[in-house]
Parts: structure tokens; C-alpha cells; sequence
């Protein structure tokens, strides 16, 4: 899968906020049909990194390419027109309204001047089909009736419902017991398969082990190391990239550690 050209690609991508430099040289890729796990410490620099592809952040310097084309990311709006979406770890569902009407929030169809229901039904069916997801009962559920774990499917279907090609995931495991996990997880891997490229942000490093193709860890605001996901990769590993941005002779050197 890493031979293909990266669907995302920053380079070099700096971002302070006064004095305080958060992301040094960051150079950080992803693959369409891989899933890229983005892991490190509370206050590594995930988030910014995240803020900053989506336009939330402007970026101090670098570059962002999409699909090989130098790309200026304004806004999240920006970042949606290109295909790159977000789940956040609050979901930003509405508990009152049903999965439809999360599916669509905002972006109603309409015809003739009504909400086209019919159409906007069937294409969440087809959605969530696609995606295997088979715990939900009803397209006509109120989300507040939903466990964790049909939450969550329900803000990634809702994050791929528009042609995108990106997804990031924040912390899509988190607070989830062992079955509902699974059912997550399994959707993650679902949507590689289908050519997207994922990222997910995680600190359970079981279920990077898991699902992730790859793994780039974060230390102090730098890329400790980017690198593939293997039948021998280990836990310990990835805990030492994260605490101490090494791992062995993998990762940042001890001179370049400090920010």
C-alpha cells in the first residue's frame, strides 16, 4: 500500500501560537486503503496536527498536498470540498433528532421545496450497508436511543456519507466496552478496504496493533517515527516512542529531542 501516492501529504508544517512552538518540521502522510495510526502523549501535538489539516489552524510554514496538488486549507469547509472529514471525540450528534436527520443535518435535500425524506432514507440505508454496519435496527432511531458503539458508527457513516476521502478519527474506541470496540474497529478496517485513507488518533495501543497499517508517533511536537505495522511490532515499542520519542535506534536522537 505505501507505494501508492499519498492521498494527504504535509511537509515541513511549523505552528506556534505566540512563543510557544507546537509542531516542528512535521512531515506526515496518508495512504488511500491504510490506516494510519496517529499516537503520542497528552500535549504531543496531535490535536494541532489534526486542527491544522482541517483549516482550524493556519499553518506558520510547509506544505500540504492532496492527491499530488499543493492545496491552501482555509477552513473546514475547504478541507470537506476536498473529501477530508473529521469524527471528534464528541460526535457532535444530536441526541433528539434520528440517524437520518444527524446524517443530513445541514445539508438537507430538498425537493420541490420539502425535505425530501425517501431519498435522504434510502441513501443512509445504502450508507451504512456499505459500511457492514448491522447493529442498527432503524434509520429512523433517535440517536439518544443508541449504545456508545452505534453512536460512533453513526458519525463515521455520517463523516463518509459525502464522498470523502480522508477520515480522521478522534479517540473512536474511547469509553466503549470490548464488543462495542470490535464493532468500531472493525468499521475503521472497513473503510480502508474501501480505499480511504484513515487516520486514527488513539491511546490504546492494542487497538492500533489491531487495525493500523502504519503508525506515527508524535513527541514534543515532532514525527519520533513513522513506520509500518508488522506481526512483531510491539506494544513496549510504541509505549517508548511515545514517552521517550525512541525506540531502540528508531526515533528522534537524543540532541534533537528537546523543544
Amino acid at each position: 500500500m505505501d507505494n501508492l501516492q499519498p492521498i494527504l501529504e504535509l511537509t515541513g508544517v511549523n505552528k506556534s501560537f505566540g512563543s510557544v512552538h507546537v509542531l516542528h518540521d512535521v512531515d506526515f502522510r496518508v495512504h488511500p486503503g491504510t490506516v494510519t495510526a496517529l499516537i503520542g502523549d497528552n500535549g504531543a501535538g496531535k490535536s494541532t496536527l489534526v486542527k491544522s489539516i482541517v483549516g482550524i489552524y493556519g499553518i506558520d510554514s510547509g506544505t500540504v498536498k492532496f492527491e499530488g496538488e499543493p492545496v491552501h486549507i482555509a477552513g473546514p469547509m475547504d478541507a470537506a470540498a476536498l473529501g477530508i472529514e473529521v469524527v471528534y471525540q464528541d460526535l457532535a450528534l444530536c441526541e433528539n433528532l434520528d440517524i437520518v436527520q444527524n446524517l443530513f443535518l445541514g445539508r438537507e435535500r430538498l425537493r420541490r421545496g420539502l425535505l425530501d425524506e425517501a431519498s435522504m432514507e434510502q441513501s443512509a440505508r445504502e450508507t451504512l450497508a456499505s459500511l457492514s454496519v448491522r447493529t442498527v435496527k432503524s434509520v429512523r432511531q433517535s440517536v439518544s436511543s443508541l449504545s456508545g458503539g452505534q453512536r460512533q458508527t453513526v458519525a463515521i457513516a455520517k463523516a463518509v456519507l459525502w464522498n470523502s476521502k480522508v477520515v480522521l478519527l478522534d479517540e473512536p474506541t474511547a469509553a466503549l466496552g470490548v464488543a462495542q470496540t470490535k464493532q468500531v474497529l472493525d468499521l475503521v478496517r472497513n473503510l480502508a478496504d474501501k480505499g480511504l485513507g484513515v487516520v486514527l488518533i488513539s491511546h490504546n495501543m492494542n487497538d492500533v496493533l489491531q487495525v493500523a497499517d502504519r503508525v506515527c508517533a508524535m513527541y514534543l511536537g515532532r514525527i519520533a517515527a513513522d513506520v509500518p505495522v508488522t506481526k512483531d511490532t510491539r506494544r513496549e515499542f510504541l509505549v517508548e516512542l511515545i514517552t521517550a520519542g525512541r525506540s531502540g535506534e528508531v526515533g528522534i536522537r537524543n540532541e534533537g529531542a528537546s523543544v
